[in-house]
């Protein structure tokens, strides 16, 4: 179980530096929704593990399918607002394949 907790610990701490040390919003994005998930999911399978009990494996599992569920539609639309407001992507990014205008229409 410590090594759940642990390992969701690093994995937070991971996404929490992404937020900081990472330069646009679309970069951020990808840190927080993939490393906080994996994240969470360890933590929730540290308590399974912690009180085993059939309210807390369904609850945990229940919590486990919707994070899995909505994690990729939250980038999603946050990368989605992003590109719509022209929020720039950093500098040193040579293609944007959401851009219309760099597809040559």
């Amino acid at each position: 179980m410590a090594i759940f907790v642990m390992a969701g610990s690093l994995f937070m701490l991971v996404a929490a530096l992404g937020i900081v040390k990472l330069s646009d919003v679309y970069m951020r994005m990808h840190a927080i929704t993939k490393a906080s998930s994996l994240s969470i999911i360890l933590f929730i399978v540290a308590m399974i593990i912690y009180l085993p009990g059939i309210d807390t494996v369904t609850g945990g599992v229940a919590i486990i399918l919707f994070i899995i569920a909505t994690a990729p539609v939250a980038s999603h639309m946050i990368a989605r607002v992003s590109q719509m407001l022209d929020i720039p992507m950093s500098k040193g990014e040579v293609m944007n394949e959401m851009d219309s205008r760099d597809s040559g229409e």
